[in-house]
């Protein structure tokens, strides 16, 4: 009987929403604006995290990325003082790979940093790219996969050879429908030779990769193009399941070699697979306590304008209520009756609002194709868990106010 008579409620309470469908819509628009908000953030944070995660896997789990500068997703300016720090040396890594017994191999980026890089096939121009000098184990500690021909030779390197592997997407923008491999391209106006292309990457950071746009000569090639470049980046390979001691290690030998005194900080940064994604995860963080508190405040909103609608519908509804106080409707029934239609008023604002930030977000994906989006379960779970919870906290006080009512001064009520 019990179970019956809660179905009747909920019907009730749906019929009484549909009577007034303008004003229910009215009532739970904020309750639509937050859920919408936080699921939209929360599927194009949760997306471009994953891509994230897939650009410092391709690079390896057990590699240790080391610059003077510090990595990773930032907000803000980067202080003068880090900006004045002395970059990294090719002597650094050799040390590295010598002392530090937790490492089995390290290679470096050449990075073209104030200087004008021309790079062209024919009549193409590469207009995006990335341009960095590497030596010849730096496919290897860097996992890059190959889509045609092959990495340049140690021997190669040493000679300062001419040779040129390029990113997928150099590939495409400099030879449209031609087999790059032996043709020569031009790099501020010498003649280097491509000898490889690298595999299309499997993620991207807004639809970028800098590996998809690398154009990577021999080091020492770089070094007699752009003599003055002084900025390295540098790629550490531990030994398999010893990532943390390969870590302490080279800052220990660092500190030694840039003469940091015990109580200094470093003048450097390493990063790890796992600290790149905790460091991006801090920012993510603080970018999603802003979401909820906008989402607070449409909830906000929308809990007060269900709350003011139910004391109008207890008021409106003054005479009903005395008619079935007195036909034997409990003090519980008129509560629950009354808390299911906010909940229910709330909870299709909710859904109303899922559906929307799914068709946003797709709209994004659709639009927006280097933006990633990717929907998260949890938070569709969440916003419409918090949707109804709104109802029935804001449905208590009016729920309260239509059970006390007295039966008889109800059924006079005009």
């Amino acid at each position: 009987m019990a179970g019956f008579n809660q179905r009747e409620n909920v019907t009730m309470a749906l019929q009484t929403l549909m009577a007034n469908k303008f004003r229910s819509f009215l009532t739970v628009l904020g309750i639509i604006i937050g859920v919408l908000t936080v699921i939209v953030i929360a599927s194009i944070l949760t997306g471009m995290r994953q891509n994230i995660i897939s650009i410092v896997q391709e690079y390896g789990t057990d590699n240790i990325f080391a610059f003077h500068l510090g990595m990773g997703p930032r907000m803000g300016r980067r202080p003068r003082a880090e900006l004045m720090r002395k970059p990294l040396t090719v002597e650094d890594a050799e040390a590295i790979a010598q002392q530090c017994v937790s490492v089995a191999d390290v290679a470096w980026q050449g990075i073209a940093r104030r200087s004008p890089v021309r790079i062209q096939y024919q009549s193409n121009i590469l207009r995006n790219f990335d341009f960095n000098g590497v030596p010849a184990n730096y496919a290897a500690v860097a996992n890059i996969a190959l889509a045609d021909g092959r990495f340049f030779a140690e021997t190669e390197d040493l000679h300062g050879m001419k040779l040129v592997v390029l990113g997928s997407n150099a590939t495409e923008a400099l030879f449209t429908n031609t087999d790059p491999i032996g043709k020569q391209i031009q790099i501020n106006g010498r003649p280097f030779t491509v000898v490889g292309t690298m595999a299309k990457s499997k993620g991207g950071f807004m639809g970028e990769n800098e590996r998809d746009n690398a154009v990577l000569i021999p080091y020492r090639a770089f070094k007699k193009l752009l003599p003055w470049e002084e900025w390295h980046f540098l790629l550490i390979q531990s030994n398999s399941g010893q990532l943390n001691t390969a870590l302490d290690e080279v800052e220990s030998l660092l500190r030694r070699r840039r003469g940091i005194k015990p109580s200094e900080e470093s003048n450097f940064d390493l990063s790890t697979a796992d600290r790149l994604i905790a460091q991006f995860d801090s920012i993510t963080a603080t970018i999603g306590l802003i979401a909820i508190a906008i989402s607070a405040i449409g909830l906000l909103v929308g809990g007060i304008g269900v709350m003011n609608i139910m004391l109008v519908s207890v008021t409106e509804r003054t005479r009903e209520i005395g008619i079935r106080k007195a036909v034997g409707a409990t003090r519980g029934d008129i509560v629950f009756q009354f808390l299911i239609e906010a909940m229910t008023l709330t909870g299709i604002g909710g859904i109303l609002g899922v559906i929307l930030a799914v068709g946003v977000s797709y709209l994004i994906i659709a639009l927006v194709p280097d933006l990633p989006a990717s929907i998260p379960i949890w938070a569709i779970v969440t916003g419409l868990v918090v949707s109804v919870t709104v109802g029935l906290v804001f449905g208590v006080w009016p729920a309260r106010k239509a059970a006390g009512l007295d039966p008889i001064e109800a059924l006079r009520y005009e």
